[in-house]
């Protein structure tokens, strides 16, 4: 049978329930291994026009044991926006945090028409996460490694946290500092891994993982009830090394370079980089640590299984691969166009393999699917419940039947199949400020530098065509209709997602319309109000915001807010963390964050009450020419 919503009357609340046959089996454990810029042409499962030379072997086994998905999406072409959508279900234009950039007021230059919107500076602490949801179904919830959407991963649900960067921290020298026996922080393993060669019959070691090793003992320590483990490796973002010797040896002779290598930047074209061949690997390895583990413990809540049997393993990664740094050629994603940073499918496509009870082995499904499918697909394998309005919030759709073999094609609650997939990234500069949409065989962008749209088929009836993006259709008489249509879907969705767009430049040389100016500013200390104005000849302000800049250090802690800072303290040195800044959590919570300023009747003076304990603020204004201004940070003295 299918998930199924449905409201009940329970005291004042409304739950979600499964509509399933009761069942005595324990509820299923989760983990998603979550990867940092693993293209879809950086493993070896989905091969296309050329072998992919990174060796990833478990990768490879965890895929037999599951269904691969063949056109698997991320939230975002970039970290955060991904990582907030996965851990929400939200869509990242819905949330308001579509970049990696937040906190960061946009940089006015003169030469660039468009500036991109401002991001708070943490994921909104009044969203529900899946570790929350998790967490109020009575599992023990985990986040290992890259957190990156602000605060920590503790102010998000979960009961342990430890991130970590584990084995992925820079190096003094690349070609020459690596791990050995003996090493204190990174020992090599006396057990010997894939990969094997002539010169290395056996496999070689790797070194000591953090990541890796916390994200074991959690398992093992959270083994005897449910558990949601969000293992997130910092792996294979930049910066591109290893400390495995041996290992970059091995991809040293299969790409032909000397070892070691010679010191400067990697610039051979094509998946050809040995350090990042190393790392691809190395996150293999861990993959593989992990599912070892879960194949030789047992699982106490079920006799006769082991921990492989009763979880299910979503492996994915946040955004498409990256391509090039500087001058160092970092991997490629032909024959996809761009990479990470673009809503290109270079910068979006993903590797996604899903194991578990009830998945059928070596299975495949070439449908659309994106991240935030996780959320309402995880609520239903595990039979967990939300509220109505928590669930109705979600962005992506439950895909669960699809998985256990009850439905050829993911729908909606109403039984409707799913049709398109949109994304929304105002940022990085004209060539990638677009929004995006696939709706079967086609993809189209919508451009805002030049307010034009591209259209390229992808597959014509489900068969590759124009993989590449080579062959705009926009202005293809044949194809005016497609245009139209995706073009009212996706302004549809930008509109229900209140998704901001790219705003006008106010500092641009070349601007046609005038844009506001501000005068003056002002701070009452007696009532702690600040106002700012803005000239009454010019536009008037639309949309105002403050944003607090900077905290007090004598602001006070509440005695349950002392409490808090001693247990975080205490889960810091018992993880290796650093201890976090000494703030008040009501202070550090609002700092960057976009609070809405009172705007006058004629639109020319926004005010702003600034709570004690913020020393600095500033205001974000939006005019009616849409240009955006931001104000210098000014004190509240």
């Amino acid at each position: 049978m299918k998930y199924v919503p449905i409201a009940i009357l329970l005291c004042p609340l409304f739950l979600l329930v499964s509509i399933r046959p009761a069942s005595s089996a324990p509820p299923p454990n989760v983990i998603i291994f979550y990867v940092d810029d693993l293209g879809w042409q950086d493993v070896q499962i989905e091969d296309v026009d050329a072998p992919c030379p990174y060796e990833t072997p478990n990768l490879i086994k965890l895929a037999k044991t599951g269904m691969t998905f063949t056109q698997a999406y991320s939230p975002a072409p970039t970290c955060s926006p991904s990582r907030a959508g996965i851990i929400t279900g939200q869509h990242p234009a819905k949330i308001k945090l579509t970049h990696v950039d937040h906190g960061k007021v946009p940089t006015a230059r003169a030469t660039e028409r468009l500036i991109a919107p401002y991001l708070q500076s943490h994921l909104d602490l009044d969203l529900m996460t899946l570790a929350d949801a998790m967490k109020q179904n009575g599992y023990r919830t985990g986040h290992v490694g890259k957190w990156h959407v602000g605060l920590t991963a503790a102010s998000y649900g979960f009961d342990f946290v430890n991130q970590t960067r584990g084995i992925h921290r820079g190096m003094d020298d690349r070609t020459k500092d690596f791990a050995t026996a003996d090493d204190r922080t990174y020992p090599l393993s006396k057990q010997k891994y894939p990969p094997r060669s002539s010169k290395n019959p056996d496999g070689i070691s790797y070194p000591f993982d953090e990541v890796t090793q916390s994200a074991i003992e959690f398992i093992d320590d959270s083994k005897q009830g449910p558990f949601f483990l969000n293992l997130c490796h910092w792996m294979v973002h930049w910066p591109v090394l290893t400390r495995n010797g041996e290992l970059l040896e091995h991809y040293c002779d299969k790409f032909g370079f000397p070892f070691p290598p010679e010191s400067g930047d990697m610039t051979r074209e094509g998946q050809q980089n040995p350090y990042f061949a190393a790392m691809t690997t190395t996150v293999d390895w861990s993959l593989g640590r992990l599912v070892e583990f879960l194949q030789q413990t047992d699982d106490p809540r079920s006799p006769g299984k082991k921990l492989i049997d009763t979880t299910y393993i979503f492996f994915t990664s946040d955004n498409g691969g990256a391509e090039i740094r500087g001058k160092e050629i970092i991997s490629d994603n032909a024959p996809l166009k761009y990479g990470k940073k673009h809503p290109e499918e270079g910068g979006i496509r993903v590797p996604m393999v899903v194991t578990g009870p009830g998945i059928a082995s070596d299975s495949r499904f070439e449908g659309i699917v994106n991240q935030l499918d996780y959320f309402p697909t995880i609520l239903a394998l595990t039979q967990s419940s939300i509220s109505s309005e928590n669930f109705d919030a979600l962005s992506g759709l439950d895909i669960s039947p699809v998985l256990i073999g009850k439905s050829q094609a993911i729908r909606d609650h109403a039984g409707k199949e799913r049709t398109h997939l949109f994304w929304h990234f105002p940022h990085n500069g004209p060539l990638s400020m677009k929004s995006a949409i696939r709706e079967g065989d086609f993809k189209m962008y919508k451009r805002y530098d030049t307010a034009d749209y591209e259209l390229y088929r992808l597959y014509r009836d489900g068969q590759r065509l124009d993989l590449e993006e080579q062959n705009d259709l926009a202005k293809n008489p044949e194809f005016a209709s497609v245009v139209q249509r995706m073009a009212a879907t996706l302004d549809a969705e930008l509109s229900a997602n209140d998704a901001e767009p790219p705003y006008l430049n106010p500092a641009f040389q070349g601007k046609t319309k005038p844009s506001a100016q501000i005068t003056n500013s002002s701070f009452n200390a007696s009532n702690r109000r600040a106002t700012l104005a803005v000239q009454e000849s010019g536009p008037a302000v639309e949309h105002a915001f403050v944003i607090y800049a900077g905290a007090s250090a004598e602001a006070p802690l509440s005695q349950e807010e002392q409490k808090q800072k001693k247990r975080l303290e205490r889960k810091m040195q018992r993880t290796g963390q650093a201890s976090p800044p000494v703030q008040t959590n009501h202070v550090a919570e609002l700092i960057g964050m976009r609070l809405l300023a009172t705007i006058d009747s004629d639109g020319h003076s926004i005010s702003a009450v600034i709570p004690e304990g913020i020393s600095a603020y500033r205001f974000l204004l939006v005019d009616t020419n849409h240009f955006l201004h931001s104000s210098e940070p000014l004190l509240a003295k």
